[in-house]
């Protein structure tokens, strides 16, 4: 009487959240202070205050009819002009407002693409290292997960690998730049190539192979990467955003799709999103967040927290004798467990209160990942524990 997949997806949780979930319980047994919890990729930052005015703005001057009334499903009119503005003044990206269909965060974004890509027999890729939740995403809702093996030297594209698993059945590769968990950032060369080769296999098997650009960490760089806007670089790509992270609005969920007009079969692929998002129970995006993303489409973040963040714990690890390439954005490190068994090196930290995720999940059972969005003390008193454990491995 019950789905076996959705209880086999509800009985256990991600090791992200099992994680953060003990390092909650221990942190009454021990004290926070003697927890060293870098699971979970929950910003630390403020937001910035034009955010906090615009919820206040809006909640104070307007009618609340309008602020927490339905929008239509795609969103407000006034939200998704100012996101397009933006978009053009910053990339030249012509887009319009109806390319854009507001959603509850990049997670029913990226969903609501990939189910309106899911023709019989579809396969769509992630590169190792992904974000480990684009498995369910993925398989339940119809399509076969293809994994290209991941670049261990700089988390860039095995272009090798990756051209031997196109298929006729591949409908859509996910790219997610920065990147959770490695926080690389392609590379404007890496991002060509890999039009190059979707444009002659596209051409080879007579339909429109779409990246799925999903970009909830586009705001967050470091040392002057900057990632680029992929659909001017290969047009056929659906953008999948939020403002969990560039405006630290995790817990409002707002995000959007883009299907720019350059898209092949444009209409029909936004149509088909607007289609998936509905079978989602998808009526709206919240209606006060898209007023405030209408106000603060142009804001960006201070990134001067976490870039301290990176460089304290990038520098001190690697002076113990971790092995992780050099994170540009996002707020993660994804580090080469000492021994090459993540699992086990996670389990004895996990012994000494340091939380750290591995990889296997991400495709990448020999590397573990740290997040960056923590304290900066945090981290110091976390020094100590980390130079142990490599010494005793």
């Amino acid at each position: 009487m019950v789905s076996e997949t959705m209880y086999a997806l509800g009985s256990k949780r991600s090791c992200i959240r099992e994680l953060f979930e003990y390092g909650l319980k221990q942190a009454k047994i021990v004290g926070k202070e003697n927890v060293y919890d870098f699971s979970i990729g929950n910003p630390s930052i403020p937001s910035p205050p034009e955010v906090n005015e615009a919820f206040i703005s809006i909640v104070r001057d307007r009618d609340s009819l309008s602020v927490h009334g339905y929008t239509t499903a795609g969103g407000s009119d006034e939200a998704r002009a100012a996101v397009a503005a933006d978009l053009n003044a910053r990339y030249d990206a012509h887009i319009k407002p109806q390319n854009l269909f507001f959603t509850c965060g990049a997670a029913p974004a990226l969903i609501a693409a990939i189910r309106a890509l899911a023709v019989e027999g579809a396969e769509i890729m992630a590169i190792a290292p992904y974000f480990a939740e684009y498995r369910p995403f993925v398989e339940a809702n119809g399509p076969k997960f293809v994994v290209v093996p991941a670049d261990r030297d700089a988390f860039q594209i095995r272009f090798d690998e990756l051209e031997a698993r196109i298929t006729s059945h591949t409908q859509g590769i996910i790219v997610n730049s920065p990147c959770n968990p490695s926080g690389v950032v392609y590379t404007r060369e890496t991002l060509e190539r890999l039009g190059e080769i979707l444009t002659r296999k596209s051409q080879e098997y007579g339909h429109p192979i779409y990246i799925l650009a999903d970009e909830p960490y586009r705001e967050l760089s470091y040392d002057g990467a900057e990632p680029p806007f992929i659909p001017n670089i290969y047009p056929n790509t659906i953008v999948c955003y939020s403002y969990s992270k560039s405006l630290s609005l995790p817990g409002e969920r707002i995000g959007y799709v883009c299907v720019p007009d350059r898209a092949e079969d444009s209409p029909r692929v936004y149509a088909a999103v607007a289609g998936a998002a509905r079978v989602l129970g998808h009526v709206c995006a919240p209606s006060l967040q898209q007023l405030v993303v209408a106000k603060c489409a142009a804001v960006r973040p201070d990134l001067n927290a976490y870039d301290r963040n990176r460089t304290a714990l990038y520098e001190a690890l690697t002076e113990y004798g971790y092995h992780c390439a050099k994170p540009t954005g996002a707020f993660y490190m994804f580090v080469q467990a000492p021994g090459g068994d993540a699992q086990a090196f996670s389990d004895r930290a996990k012994e000494k209160n340091l939380l750290v995720v591995p990889g296997g999940d991400f495709g990448c059972p020999d590397y573990f990942r740290v997040s960056t969005c923590v304290d900066y003390d945090m981290i110091q008193r976390s020094l100590p524990v980390f130079r142990e454990l490599i010494e005793t491995a």
